[in-house]
């Protein structure tokens, strides 16, 4: 049995439901946060997510990040060694979308030499009478900067899981062919 740690970046603009969607994924959807509070800095958690077909683990260290720019110099000190990485829109705020770019590349600079993989996810699916975000843009944008597109609703717990286990299971992925690359060396 192997187990891996991955540190997650989670990442966009404030007010896009990154802390609800950390808390409901982090909880299994047995908390859902009520009342915003603002991130100042960055919340740690830890989740455990099993690849399946196997016996071996990911545990997701979930750097999750404030948005406002206020807080950016305090948050890149704890953003050294990403694994992976996890940004977050808001599906009726289209500023918030068009600031992806701007968070990949501050998290991507942190490690220039390696594609990390990544998750672009549109929150706030439940708001779909005021969405403003189609899913074309957002999707070729993931496309374009190799990153698996999701839409989900944190306050629904609707399909808040599918990019955190992606994320690990593409971990384990990276890992699985570094092994094999060591492995074929002391052949």
């Amino acid at each position: 049995m192997v187990v891996l740690r991955a540190k997650c970046i989670v990442a966009g603009d404030s007010t896009v439901g990154k802390s609800a969607l950390v808390q409901t994924f982090h909880s299994d959807g047995s908390h859902f946060p009520k009342s915003y509070t603002m991130t100042e800095g960055v919340e740690v958690c830890v989740k455990s997510v099993i690849i399946p077909d196997t016996n071996d683990t990911v545990e997701l260290l979930i750097f999750d990040s404030a948005g406002k720019e206020i807080f950016y110099d305090h948050v890149k000190k704890n953003w050294d060694h990403p694994s992976v990485v996890c940004l977050v829109f808001d599906l009726t705020s289209e500023p918030s979308f068009h600031s992806c770019s701007k968070w990949l590349e501050r998290i991507r600079s942190q490690k220039p030499e390696i594609v990390l993989p990544g998750v672009l996810i549109g929150n706030k699916l439940d708001l779909e009478q005021r969405r403003t975000v189609t899913p074309k843009f957002p999707t070729e944008f993931a496309s374009s900067h190799g990153l698996e597109y999701f839409e989900c609703s944190a306050k629904e717990q609707q399909n808040v899981e599918a990019p955190f286990y992606y994320l690990a299971q593409e971990f384990y992925k990276m890992y699985q062919m570094k092994a094999e690359a060591i492995s074929s060396m002391a052949m």
